[in-house]
């Protein structure tokens, strides 16, 4: 049983959410508020959060700030049209995707399919005892943790499945399209290189001491993105 947390002050949504994402396997949860979604965060156990920008008492965005604190639940923002600078803003600060009002019923399913689907291989009981290491940065997949010169580094599990497959494959470039479907578990779509964009922007700022002078994670112009051998 997944138990998904809707936070939206329309109720009008929430309905509409409950019914896309309709299935035995979901128990909802239902927030109005920012801080009510917060709240249910620290009482529940919450697989997903779905989760409005726009709301009264706590906006979105400072509830994401609140979430990260003591969660590592993905976050799909929900978003209008003419909220693209709240989206971007949004994901640099932690949130692992978006879905567009008004929704795509099929598109909301397969979001929410994928962002549980990798948070329950994150969290699995199941996982390969191994341990990747690349200068200061040891990824130890057995605990699903990464360490940043002898500390932990606090990474979403977007963040966590980019910085994998880059130090599974160091010294070669992806491309923002095999960075998508690789992490993703998606076909690479319109806007997919721009939230890879953000998404790598942010993991460089907590793997890197100077992140507009990268050790580690390069951009390759033209190409994509690599981790560095050494």
């Amino acid at each position: 049983m997944y138990h998904i947390l809707l936070c939206d002050d329309e109720e009008d949504i929430l309905y509409a959410l409950k019914i896309y994402l309709k299935n035995p396997e979901y128990q909802f949860f239902e927030a109005h508020t920012g801080k009510e979604a917060v709240d249910l965060v620290r009482s529940e156990t919450i697989d997903l959060v779905l989760l409005d920008i726009m709301m009264p008492v706590m906006d979105g965005l400072t509830a994401l700030e609140e979430i990260r604190k003591i969660s590592n639940v993905p976050v799909l923002f929900l978003t209008a049209k003419s909220e693209d600078m709240d989206k971007i803003v949004g994901l640099g600060e932690g949130a692992d995707d978006y879905v567009t009002k008004p929704f795509n019923p099929m598109e909301v399913v397969a979001r929410v399919k994928s962002h549980l689907r990798r948070y329950t291989l994150l969290g699995g009981s199941i996982m390969p005892n191994h341990t990747l290491r690349i200068g200061g940065i040891e990824l130890n997949d057995d605990r699903r943790e990464v360490i940043l010169d002898g500390d932990v580094v606090n990474l979403t599990p977007t963040e966590y499945q980019i910085l994998k497959l880059l130090m599974s494959h160091p010294g070669k470039v992806f491309s923002p399209a095999e960075i998508y479907e690789n992490v993703w578990k998606e076909d690479a779509e319109f806007g997919s290189e721009g939230t890879v964009a953000v998404h790598i922007r942010h993991l460089r700022e907590k793997i890197e001491i100077d992140p507009a002078q990268p050790r580690y994670l390069k951009v390759i112009w033209g190409q994509g993105y690599r981790m560095e051998e050494s």
